[in-house]
């Protein structure tokens, strides 16, 4: 379904698949379209965290921008850092208890970057959130538990904010909880508003 703002019809697309993200663009209640970026997600040699998460949400706008010059496009993307180790998504149950119990007790940020790219990606805007989990001291049997319930495999740390995973952290510090689950609604809002669309 095509999103429409009010000042143009102008089409709204959210430039990944990832059903985390879709299901928090749609609190906003905008039809939007879903379109999977050709962007390699792999961290080039010596890049800071930051640096990887701002690169890549820019990839996929402006990837996605480029194919269709009249939408506004967003694009995400979320790295996690347990001291100076970047975390990817664990991809099965096995690493993701393995990533977990290496995390437990410590502290897990994660860096949300998202772009909004206009004109066919003349024009964009961008914002990094930095999300810290204070981890719990978790036993094999609890963690076990938890990768079998939750399935937060496809998660980078394999950890799920949004889900069972908040029985596993005694702290989270955040401007906006949305971040964590991949999209800062509260940035996004006000921009949303300032290309035209209703976003109450």
């Amino acid at each position: 379904m095509r999103g429409v703002s009010e000042s143009g019809g102008t089409p709204l697309l959210l430039a990944s698949t990832s059903v985390h993200r879709q299901r928090l663009l749609e609190r906003f209640g905008l039809p939007f379209e879903c379109v999977a970026p050709a962007v390699e997600e792999t961290r080039l040699a010596g890049e800071a965290p930051q640096a990887m998460a701002a690169r890549l949400a820019r990839a996929k706008a402006l990837d996605v921008a480029r194919q269709r010059g009249d939408a506004v496009v967003i694009g995400s993307d979320q790295v996690a850092v347990r001291g100076a180790e970047i975390l990817g998504k664990p991809g099965d149950a096995e690493r993701c208890r393995a990533q977990l119990a290496a995390s437990s007790g410590g502290e897990l940020v994660f860096l949300t970057a998202v772009c909004v790219a206009t004109a066919g990606g003349a024009r964009i805007r961008e914002h990094t959130d930095r999300t810290t989990v204070q981890l719990r001291v978790l036993g094999d049997a609890e963690i076990a538990r938890y990768v079998e319930r939750d399935r937060p495999w496809d998660c980078a740390g394999g950890f799920k904010g949004e889900s069972l995973g908040a029985a596993l952290v005694s702290r989270i510090e955040t401007v906006d909880p949305t971040a964590l689950t991949g999209l800062p609604l509260i940035w996004l809002a006000d921009v949303l508003r300032g290309c035209g669309f209703s976003v109450p």
